[in-house]
């Protein structure tokens, strides 16, 4: 696959998530008691799999991520609009030599008078659609380290 198709494929995914995460914010959301979380597989190491997270939380404008190698976690600063914040974590959990299981939840709080109050905004679709970012990304990383840009 050429880079330029690759950066095609990889754009429109981009814009629908940031954009779904900017129109969530006008809708009132459904009040929870736990953040959702999901779960996917992925067919690269972990540490592929933790650079590849921390790069779509940067392309998607989701806040600056932190990898924690020794957790095996990507977790984002909060990032607020308006009376809305949202923070996003991953955790990346070895299954074996290829393959790495990612639960994925996006924390998302709007302010009341009470304080910051947890509610559901995105659906699994829109995990989905993280999930797939996280995927093309991953066959990015993959492509540095085959061309000596990257470590493994």
């Amino acid at each position: 696959m050429s880079k330029h198709l690759f950066r095609r494929i990889c754009v429109l995914p981009v814009i629908c998530v940031i954009t779904l995460l900017h129109v969530s914010c006008l809708e009132e959301g459904v009040v929870i008691s736990k953040p959702d979380e999901y779960t996917h597989i992925f067919e690269a190491s972990d540490t592929i799999v933790l650079r590849s997270i921390a790069s779509v939380y940067k392309e998607k404008g989701m806040g600056n991520a932190t990898i924690n190698p020794e957790k095996n976690r990507v977790e984002s600063d909060y990032t607020i609009k308006d009376e809305w914040r949202s923070k996003t974590i991953a955790r990346v959990k070895k299954i074996n030599w290829k393959e790495c299981e990612v639960t994925l939840s996006v924390i998302t709080e709007k302010k009341t008078a009470n304080g910051w109050e947890l509610r559901r905004l995105l659906e699994k679709k829109n995990y989905d659609n993280i999930f797939f970012a996280i995927d093309l990304q991953i066959y990015n990383e993959l492509y540095k380290v085959k061309e000596g840009r990257g470590s493994p």
